[in-house]
């Protein structure tokens, strides 16, 4: 007999304004992929309010090597890249005991940070940032060498040079950077302006 206990993860999400059907269906989407998933033992999801932006999502595995094999999954990983557009994770909890979704005396409860994807136009700026000045002076060093040479040849050569600069030095120094930005919740009150913007 196993002395494994179940595993019950709590997940809080901030919906964006304009997305609660999409959220809806995403959610019941987590459902069915999860359900075949060998220790698989339920899930659901419950919002503070008709209007709360904020979403409590449950899901529950028989053991702890279940529900990281889910976790580390092809099939949730593209599940969670398909909302990144639309939420935002705020705080993650995992509670380990035998009496079901609850918590109970001696539970360990354990707060793990989920990886927060920065919005596309985050992205698109911390790309630009290094982008520009790179290329400006790629295209100024090499011009005495590919002025006479066909565009895109000397394009071929500027990307050829810049990709893997941009790729192992340039993008991750940005990145790091930037981070405390990248990684940054956006305020409940954009939120709440922005929603009633959209009534």
């Amino acid at each position: 007999m196993s002395h494994e206990h179940p595993v019950t993860v709590s997940v809080a999400r901030t919906i964006l304004p304009g997305y609660t059907r999409q959220a809806n269906a995403w959610a019941h989407a987590g459902q069915e992929l999860a359900r075949e998933w060998p220790g698989y033992l339920g899930s659901g999801w419950v919002r503070n309010g008709v209007d709360s932006t904020e979403w409590h999502m449950l899901y529950r595995f028989s053991d702890a090597e279940s529900l990281q094999e889910w976790e580390d999954s092809e099939e949730r990983r593209w599940w969670i890249d398909s909302a990144r557009d639309m939420m935002e994770t705020t705080r993650v909890e995992r509670h380990t005991g035998i009496e079901g979704w609850f918590s109970q005396p001696g539970d360990v409860s354990v707060v793990v940070p989920e990886t927060v994807v920065p919005p596309r136009w985050k992205q698109a700026i911390s790309i630009f940032l290094p982008f520009f000045p790179l290329s400006l002076l790629a295209n100024f060093l090499l011009h005495p060498l590919t002025q006479d040479w066909p565009l895109v040849f000397s394009v071929l050569l500027n990307i050829v040079i810049l990709t893997p600069l941009m790729t192992y030095i340039f993008l991750p120094i940005t990145t790091r950077l930037l981070q405390p930005w990248l990684q940054a919740k956006p305020r409940r009150s954009r939120l709440v302006r922005a929603r009633g913007a959209r009534k």
